[in-house]
Order: C-alpha cells, then sequence, then structure tokens
C-alpha cells in the first residue's frame, strides 16, 4: 500500500523486555486497554474528519478507519465480557501523551505532524499486537485474532504515511517520521512496564 520507500524510514527500537511477559500474565487488564485504545482511535479518525471537512481523501481514508477500529473495538469488547469481566473507565494513556506533545501547533506543521505520530503509534501497535499473537500458543483463536489485528495495524501506518505525502513533500515526511520514531524509543524506555499497549 505505502508510496513512500520504506527502506528510508529509521527502523523501530525494540520493545523492552518484559512487556510481553508482564501482558500474558495480566492479560485481562491487557484486553482492558486494548478496548480503550481501539475507541481512543475510533475517535482520533473522527476528528481528523471533523478537523479536515475539505480534504477528501483525509475524510474518506479516515471515516473507513473509523469504522474499522470501532468494529475492532467491539471485537475486544466481546473477548471482554466473554470473560465475564466488568469493562474498566479509560485511563490515560502516557504514550499517546507525550506523542501528541511533538505536534507543533503551527498550522504548517500541524497537519503532517498529527499524520506522522499516528503513523509511528500505529507502527508500535503492529509490532506488539504480532509479539502477542506469536506467544498465544495456548489459544489458537485468540492468536489468530491477534495476528489480524497486527495486520491492520501495519496497514494503518502505512496509510497514514500515505495521506502525509499526498499532502507534503515525501522527503519532509521521511524526516520528520525519523525524528518522531528516535523520539518514540526515547518514550518508550522510560515507561514502566505495565498490561497494556503502549
Amino acid at each position: 500500500m505505502a508510496v513512500v520507500d520504506l527502506s528510508q524510514l529509521s527502523p523501530l527500537a525494540a520493545t523492552p523486555a518484559g512487556w510481553l511477559e508482564t501482558v500474558l500474565a495480566n492479560f485481562d487488564d491487557f484486553l482492558m486497554d486494548h478496548a480503550s485504545a481501539e475507541k481512543k482511535a475510533s475517535g482520533m479518525a473522527m476528528s481528523m474528519v471533523s478537523h479536515y471537512p475539505d480534504q477528501p481523501s483525509i475524510v474518506r481514508a479516515m471515516v473507513e478507519l473509523a469504522v474499522e477500529e470501532l468494529n475492532h473495538y467491539r471485537e475486544v469488547m466481546r473477548l471482554i465480557l466473554d470473560r465475564q469481566l466488568t469493562p474498566a473507565a479509560d485511563l490515560k494513556d502516557p504514550y499517546i501523551h507525550a506523542l501528541n506533545g511533538q505536534v507543533r501547533k503551527a498550522a504548517e506543521h500541524f497537519l503532517l505532524d498529527r499524520l506522522v505520530v499516528a503513523a509511528v503509534v500505529e507502527r508500535r501497535g503492529a509490532e506488539r499486537f504480532a509479539l502477542i499473537a506469536d506467544n498465544l500458543d495456548r489459544d489458537p483463536a485468540l492468536a489468530r485474532f491477534y495476528r489480524a489485528i497486527a495486520i491492520s495495524e501495519k496497514r494503518h501506518w502505512e496509510l497514514f504515511l500515505d495521506l502525509a505525502i499526498k499532502h507534503f513533500d515525501e522527503q519532509v515526511v521521511i524526516e520528520r517520521f525519523n525524528e518522531l520514531t528516535e523520539r518514540e524509543a526515547q518514550v518508550i524506555k522510560t515507561l514502566p512496564l505495565r498490561a497494556a499497549l503502549h
């Protein structure tokens, strides 16, 4: 899907050791966080539609994305309810907060940074959902679900890059993506391990 030359992108820093063990040992908590993340992702896509109604490529892509993320939310909520868990209130996500803090407010940078931050976040999600899928040997159905989610996240981060390149110079997009990838690597080193996507 991606128009950008992916070989020019900085590699993703490895998820810290211990994250996967923390998630697998507290999977009910992870499901709560996953549901929250999908709901917020759908809301973010609709926010983009509201902010850029004059950009047909953004509107079209974000409407489709909002529906897909909401479908993921529904599926995770089914898992939660099937386990007879009580859904939890959404919590603040320090990872998202830190990356959103990198979005420059000036009009000439704001859209670029929103798209690139979204790409960075979705790329991390693709990596972590794949890690989970690869380590759910005891539950093949759940492993298949998370493998499909990982594939979706890969498609999403490439979509955000494609949208950025439609609106900005490709080299500018690549440079900003690489800057924010380096910042993201610093952020994940500082965050405590918890049973959460980020």
